[in-house]
């Protein structure tokens, strides 16, 4: 059997392709964790087999029942605030009482010990923050829309830390090879900052590859924060995730996921 850290249910060997641990330097009061579609979900094809998406087109008592599984089996000490997520750049400050509706925002931040923040994805990039002395979390969801438009540097404005004192992780998303876009994206990035021109690569008459977690890099550089750890992901390319690239309309979405415990142990 296997451990997840913090989590008081045992996990079969068989599930172990299920989650993603942030490797950072995080304070230990600090905990993260992405999910895969190999969870122990009951969703269907095309869904199978843990999609977090109620906005997906999946069953909707499918997503409660993998909601409510993840959980229990993360040892969750609350359910996940999940957001209305709109390719914007609006924040919510969470604190203990969960709403009875999702917010629309597609950021969030907290310093309260035991709110779960989620992000869901399926090729753009989540990234979560953290202070270095664990006093407080922030989770982003940065496709290349609210990127341009800066959902990352709204993010930081709500943080109480300043950049040089926080740490991001870029969980996984849609890799540069497997990213082709069009003028308007790379105009977009190149128009605010030159420099974003070295994140695309020409492919044909007016298409470029676009490495979104390098753009992610450089605006949060530009805005002072300079401990960025993770990458390295292609979610079109890994079975593992959802990839509407891959997929299309019948894609679900996974969730990156950050929280404080009450103790720093």
């Amino acid at each position: 059997m296997l451990y997840i850290p913090h989590s008081p249910f045992p996990i079969p060997a068989t599930m172990t392709d299920s989650w993603i641990f942030p490797d950072w330097p995080a304070p230990p009061q600090v905990h993260a964790a992405i999910t895969t579609r190999h969870g122990p979900g009951i969703s269907t094809p095309p869904f199978e087999r843990f999609n977090l998406g109620l906005r997906s087109g999946d069953a909707s008592d499918a997503v409660q029942a993998n909601r409510e599984a993840l959980q229990q089996v993360l040892g969750l000490p609350s359910a996940p605030r999940w957001l209305h997520q709109v390719h914007g750049v609006n924040v919510a400050q969470l604190g203990p009482l969960p709403s009875a509706d999702e917010l629309e925002a597609d950021a969030a931040v907290s310093h309260i010990p035991g709110t779960v923040l989620a992000i869901l994805t399926a090729d753009c990039l989540p990234v979560l923050f953290c202070a270095d002395d664990g006093s407080e979390i922030g989770a982003a969801h940065a496709g290349w829309r609210g990127l341009a438009a800066g959902v990352l540097e709204a993010t930081l404005t709500q943080l109480e830390t300043p950049p040089k004192r926080l740490l991001a992780w870029l969980g996984p998303c849609i890799g540069a090879a497997s990213y082709e876009v069009g003028k308007e994206v790379r105009a977009a990035f190149v128009d605010q900052a030159a420099g974003a021109a070295a994140c695309f690569e020409a492919t044909r008459p007016g298409h470029w590859t676009c490495d979104l977690a390098g753009l992610a890099r450089q605006r949060l550089a530009m805005a002072g924060l300079d401990r960025m750890h993770g990458g390295g992901f292609d979610t079109r390319l890994d079975p593992r995730f959802y990839s509407y690239r891959r997929d299309g309309v019948c894609s679900g979405r996974f969730a990156s996921l950050i929280w404080l415990s009450e103790s720093r142990v």
